[in-house]
Protein backbone atom coordinates (compact mmCIF):
# COMPACT_ATOMS: atom_id res chain seq x y z
CA UNK A 1 0.00 0.00 0.00
CA UNK A 2 1.26 3.48 -0.87
CA UNK A 3 0.11 7.01 -0.16
CA UNK A 4 0.05 9.84 -2.69
CA UNK A 5 -0.20 13.34 -1.24
CA UNK A 6 -0.53 16.40 -3.46
CA UNK A 7 -0.87 19.99 -2.26
CA UNK A 8 -1.66 23.17 -4.16
CA UNK A 9 -2.10 26.88 -3.68
CA UNK A 10 -4.87 28.74 -5.45
CA UNK A 11 -3.76 31.09 -8.18
CA UNK A 12 -3.60 34.71 -6.94
CA UNK A 13 -6.50 35.74 -9.18
CA UNK A 14 -8.91 33.29 -7.48
CA UNK A 15 -11.05 35.33 -5.09
CA UNK A 16 -12.16 34.26 -1.63
CA UNK A 17 -15.73 34.26 -2.95
CA UNK A 18 -14.83 31.71 -5.65
CA UNK A 19 -13.00 29.29 -3.38
CA UNK A 20 -15.94 27.50 -1.67
CA UNK A 21 -17.56 26.47 -4.96
CA UNK A 22 -14.21 25.47 -6.45
CA UNK A 23 -13.31 23.39 -3.41
CA UNK A 24 -16.68 21.64 -3.54
CA UNK A 25 -16.29 20.78 -7.23
CA UNK A 26 -12.70 19.62 -6.69
CA UNK A 27 -13.66 17.37 -3.79
CA UNK A 28 -16.66 15.85 -5.56
CA UNK A 29 -14.82 15.11 -8.78
CA UNK A 30 -11.63 13.79 -7.21
CA UNK A 31 -13.32 11.54 -4.64
CA UNK A 32 -15.49 10.14 -7.44
CA UNK A 33 -12.34 8.57 -8.91
CA UNK A 34 -12.38 5.81 -6.27
CA UNK A 35 -13.84 2.77 -7.99
CA UNK A 36 -13.04 4.17 -11.45
CA UNK A 37 -9.23 4.09 -11.33
CA UNK A 38 -7.68 0.65 -10.85
CA UNK A 39 -5.63 0.43 -7.66
CA UNK A 40 -7.05 3.61 -6.11
CA UNK A 41 -8.33 2.54 -2.69
CA UNK A 42 -9.25 5.85 -1.07
CA UNK A 43 -9.03 9.55 -1.67
CA UNK A 44 -9.53 12.41 0.78
CA UNK A 45 -9.69 16.04 -0.26
CA UNK A 46 -8.43 18.50 2.35
CA UNK A 47 -10.06 21.90 1.91
CA UNK A 48 -9.79 23.43 5.35
CA UNK A 49 -6.13 23.29 6.43
CA UNK A 50 -4.86 24.89 9.60
CA UNK A 51 -3.57 28.46 9.30
CA UNK A 52 -0.03 27.14 9.85
CA UNK A 53 -0.21 25.34 6.47
CA UNK A 54 1.80 26.41 3.45
CA UNK A 55 -0.80 25.27 0.88
CA UNK A 56 -4.54 25.88 0.43
CA UNK A 57 -5.81 22.42 -0.51
CA UNK A 58 -4.53 18.85 -0.60
CA UNK A 59 -5.30 15.41 -1.90
CA UNK A 60 -4.45 12.39 0.24
CA UNK A 61 -4.92 9.11 -1.57
CA UNK A 62 -4.10 5.47 -0.91
CA UNK A 63 -3.23 3.10 -3.72
CA UNK A 64 -2.50 -0.62 -3.77
CA UNK A 65 1.06 -0.31 -5.10
CA UNK A 66 3.68 2.15 -6.30
CA UNK A 67 2.92 1.07 -9.88
CA UNK A 68 -0.69 2.20 -9.40
CA UNK A 69 0.49 5.81 -9.02
CA UNK A 70 1.52 5.67 -12.67
CA UNK A 71 -1.81 4.14 -13.66
CA UNK A 72 -3.66 6.84 -11.74
CA UNK A 73 -1.54 9.63 -13.26
CA UNK A 74 -2.59 8.84 -16.83
CA UNK A 75 -6.07 7.42 -16.28
CA UNK A 76 -8.61 9.30 -18.45
CA UNK A 77 -10.99 9.93 -15.54
CA UNK A 78 -8.17 11.43 -13.46
CA UNK A 79 -6.91 13.51 -16.37
CA UNK A 80 -10.42 14.88 -17.03
CA UNK A 81 -10.95 15.79 -13.36
CA UNK A 82 -7.51 17.41 -13.06
CA UNK A 83 -7.79 19.32 -16.34
CA UNK A 84 -11.29 20.60 -15.55
CA UNK A 85 -11.41 21.13 -11.79
CA UNK A 86 -7.81 21.50 -10.58
CA UNK A 87 -5.19 22.78 -13.02
CA UNK A 88 -7.07 25.90 -14.16
CA UNK A 89 -7.26 27.22 -10.59
CA UNK A 90 -4.05 26.20 -8.81
CA UNK A 91 -0.33 26.75 -8.71
CA UNK A 92 2.65 25.60 -6.66
CA UNK A 93 1.96 21.87 -6.71
CA UNK A 94 3.87 19.75 -4.21
CA UNK A 95 3.77 15.96 -4.16
CA UNK A 96 4.94 13.26 -1.76
CA UNK A 97 4.55 9.53 -2.35
CA UNK A 98 5.45 6.97 0.27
Amino acid sequence: MVHHIVMWKFKPEITEEQKPALKKAMAENLTALVGKVPGLLSLDFVDNPLTSSTHDIALVSTLESAEDIGVYAVHPAHMAAADTYIRPYVTERACLDY
